[in-house]
């Protein structure tokens, strides 16, 4: 079981008085520590427009300084918007080329399409273009990344022939991956042979279903690479407190608040209608009576990984019981939680969940 932390840079309003570079100083903190800790994996988004829910508009440049601030966790792109109004293929491979040199050979790169036409529209891009046009950049920067010249002749973009540089440190090329919002997209993933890189909200059984068909159809891929991404991961949120109580009230805050600032993308999709985006997939799931989560008593929402560290890890035990093979957490959300609270959280779950995942535990 590999664990991760997920900065979305939620920045509460008003936007002045040095809020953004605050919530800026204290995920490369936050950053410091999970290397420090142990944590696997820190991944950055790529979102634009979108006020409060998300500020990260250059992952790039976030990872990379958490790149040269950390030793030895992996910096996860999560995920570069493959729209060619956005993001150019050339300059996504080059760029991640570049990161994965710096970080030492530390990159995951995971791809997405947007989600909201608050964003997409901003570029003047046409939602029913996406999926193309990512099917297009998965299959092209293992080819972009490969030894040699390359040219292509595609929907998204056309090159002549050229020798993309530099290339990446890492033998191909960094895993890749692919964020899932909407239900189906897991599958698009394992018929490319591409990790799954879980952003929205699902129960276990759910989450179970899609993780066994997901492993099923990607036994039968035609992978975009010489090498395949077999790993599913789930996204969720995190506070720890020795307190199971104070554990619900400060981490049922956070996840509260950052579910409202998602709800409101709601509105941002239904500007666009369109069966290129048929679900809200990522709203923050509500309690559930009878759902025998560990933390039922305590308000805690089937799967939320909230509480004390057994209920932490009797949450975590019942992902990795369905088949995912990592988490990552969101830590803290517009704010909501002040930053030594949050690094005692991580401190505590590294200190008495982690090692209970390790092998041979």
């Amino acid at each position: 079981m590999k664990f991760g932390i997920f900065f979305e840079m939620s920045t509460p309003r008003p936007f002045t008085g040095g809020i953004e570079r605050q919530v800026y100083d204290n995920a490369l903190e936050q950053a410091r520590l999970a290397d420090e800790l142990g944590f696997d994996t820190v991944w950055a988004v790529e979102h634009h427009f979108l006020e409060e829910y998300s500020h990260c508009s250059a992952p790039e440049v976030v990872l990379a300084a958490i790149a040269g601030q950390t030793s030895r966790i992996r910096v996860g792109h999560g995920a570069v918007v493959c729209v060619p109004e956005m993001n150019h293929p050339i300059r996504v491979a080059e760029r991640a080329a570049v990161l994965d040199i710096i970080s030492g050979g530390r990159l995951e790169l995971g791809t997405a399409r947007s989600s909201t036409w608050t964003e997409l529209g901003g570029f003047e891009a046409d939602p029913d273009e996406t999926k193309k046009t990512w099917d297009e950049y998965v299959r092209v920067l293992p080819k972009l990344w490969g030894p040699g010249p390359v040219s292509h002749q595609g929907h998204a973009f056309s090159m002549p022939e050229r020798n993309v540089l530099p290339k990446p440190l890492q033998d191909p090329h960094p895993p890749l991956w692919v964020t899932v919002t909407s239900p189906g997209t897991e599958l698009d993933a394992a018929d490319r042979g591409l990790g799954c890189l879980g952003v929205a909200a699902a129960g276990y059984d759910e989450q179970e279903r899609r993780t066994k068909e997901y492993h099923r159809r990607i036994q039968q891929c035609d992978p975009v690479s010489s090498v395949v991404n077999d790993q599913v991961t789930t996204l969720n949120f995190l506070y720890c407190h020795e307190d199971p109580a104070v554990a619900a009230k400060r981490g049922m805050g956070m996840v509260g608040l950052f579910g409202l600032a998602n709800s409101h993308l709601l509105w941002t999709r239904e500007a666009y209608p369109t069966r290129a985006y048929q679900s809200l997939g990522n709203l923050s799931p509500g309690a559930r009576s009878g759902s025998g989560s560990p933390g039922e008593k305590y308000g805690i929402p089937e799967g939320i990984v909230v509480g004390d560290p057994d209920l932490v890890y009797k949450a975590i035990e019942r992902w990795e019981s369905v088949g995912v093979d990592g988490v990552n957490f969101l830590v803290n959300a517009l704010e909501v939680l002040p930053q030594d609270q949050v690094l005692d959280s991580m401190r505590l779950f590294a200190a008495e969940v982690m090692p209970r995942f390790q092998k041979g535990a």
